[in-house]
């Protein structure tokens, strides 16, 4: 597997044991390992907290990357992107939004990024170019998502949809296909070391996960992915 692979972790504080703080506190932990561990990209992808819970998560999930990253990564960097929220994106000065596939299109998302907090200090402080996410389920939507100004496309589920059984998987024709397309695009679903050489070997540019990432050690998780052939 190239050593440029790109790695996104995808959190989940409810796959924690415990009351909601000592989730809270596990997942910063898991956070600011995965900083540590370069890797690339982290989606706070956080249900059921109200906007001021979650704000107060993601400025604590930006405090942690920034505090945790490691000298010897060099230029590589941990980017946080908040899921479907561009106003608490906005508001943590976190480097993008994750959209789902039926969400507002990316170039939207710029806009509003481009003509926020005109006379404030937002604008000044939120990256002039935010990173777009977008989850695609079919090759046409990595097209569009594609077309419509998307950093990158999450396509899935490849090989499992999480509590989902008898949902219809992707497979790796369709992955295939989709990595045809002109942005980066990342495999999801059921992603485990022993089958993420062959999402590559379709034409993913990484890998997106949950659980990979969370329930293991995952500086482990990223070398083994960045070093495998």
């Amino acid at each position: 597997m190239p050593a440029g692979c790109l790695l996104y972790y995808i959190t989940d504080r409810t796959a924690f044991s415990g009351d909601e703080s000592s989730r809270r506190r596990r997942l910063l932990d898991k956070i600011a390992e995965a900083a540590r561990a370069g890797v690339d990209y982290i989606q706070l992808r956080e249900k059921g907290l109200t906007t001021r819970e979650l704000e107060s998560l993601a400025r604590e999930a930006i405090r942690v990357i920034r505090e945790s990253r490691e000298p010897a990564h060099g230029p590589r960097r941990t980017a946080l992107l908040i899921n479907s929220r561009t106003d608490v994106a906005l508001a943590v000065q976190a480097d993008g939004v994750h959209l789902r596939s039926d969400d507002v299109p990316p170039q939207e998302i710029r806009a509003i990024w481009e003509n926020c907090g005109v006379g404030t200090l937002a604008r000044d402080l939120s990256p002039r170019n935010p990173l777009v996410g977008v989850s695609c389920h079919s090759p046409a939507e990595v097209a569009q998502a594609a077309a419509n100004g998307a950093t990158f496309g999450v396509f899935g589920p490849v090989f499992e949809k999480k509590n989902a059984l008898g949902a219809k998987l992707a497979g790796l024709e369709l992955l295939y296909q989709a990595c045809q397309e002109k942005i980066p695009v990342l495999a999801l679903g059921g992603i485990t070391l022993a089958n993420s050489h062959s999402c590559v070997e379709a034409g993913a540019a990484g890998i997106a996960a949950i659980r990979l990432f969370q329930e293991n050690d995952i500086a482990e998780v990223a070398h083994r992915l960045r070093q495998r052939t």
